[in-house]
């Protein structure tokens, strides 16, 4: 009689076997994770640029901006996104501008600072944007959300 320790080529194979089956479990749940992460940092980053939107058109309504910084026909929208982070001049104050933004946001589809602009007057399915101001941004990717929703029209 011997008193043989360890395990015997079965009992490794089956450990073997249950580890690959829940591994392949697990990386599908990663997969997913990641991107509704993505889709947060998303729904984030067009929150703010809509709020800065917002707040631009809000400073122009109280008259804190105007002048040569709004253009006629603008309807009071910044002209670009960029106008949100340089900062426009505050009216009866000299050297002071107002800022909206920090920096124009990575859109986390693309992972670039492009984003699809619409102006005011463009119509809701407008696919181009007319250049004259910023009403509203969306995301340029064409993917599709874990919703089934398109990331572009959100």
């Amino acid at each position: 009689m011997t008193n043989d320790r360890g395990f015997t080529y079965l009992e490794l194979i089956a450990t073997a076997a249950i580890l690959m089956i829940l591994a392949s479990a697990i990386l599908p749940t990663a997969k997913v994770m990641r991107i509704r992460n993505k889709e947060i940092e998303l729904r984030r980053e067009l929150r703010t640029l809509r709020t800065a939107i917002d707040r631009y058109k809000l400073a122009v309504d109280q008259g804190k901006i105007g002048g040569t910084d709004v253009k006629l026909g603008s309807e009071g929208y910044p002209p670009d996104l960029e106008t949100l982070v340089e900062g426009v001049n505050q009216v009866g104050r000299l050297d002071s501008k107002l800022k909206f933004l920090r920096r124009v946001p990575l859109d986390p589809m693309t992972g670039k600072t492009e984003w699809a602009m619409r102006c005011y007057q463009d119509d809701a399915d407008d696919e181009s944007w007319c250049g004259d101001n910023v009403w509203d941004v969306r995301s340029t990717s064409g993917g599709t959300a874990l919703d089934g929703s398109k990331y572009a029209e959100w």
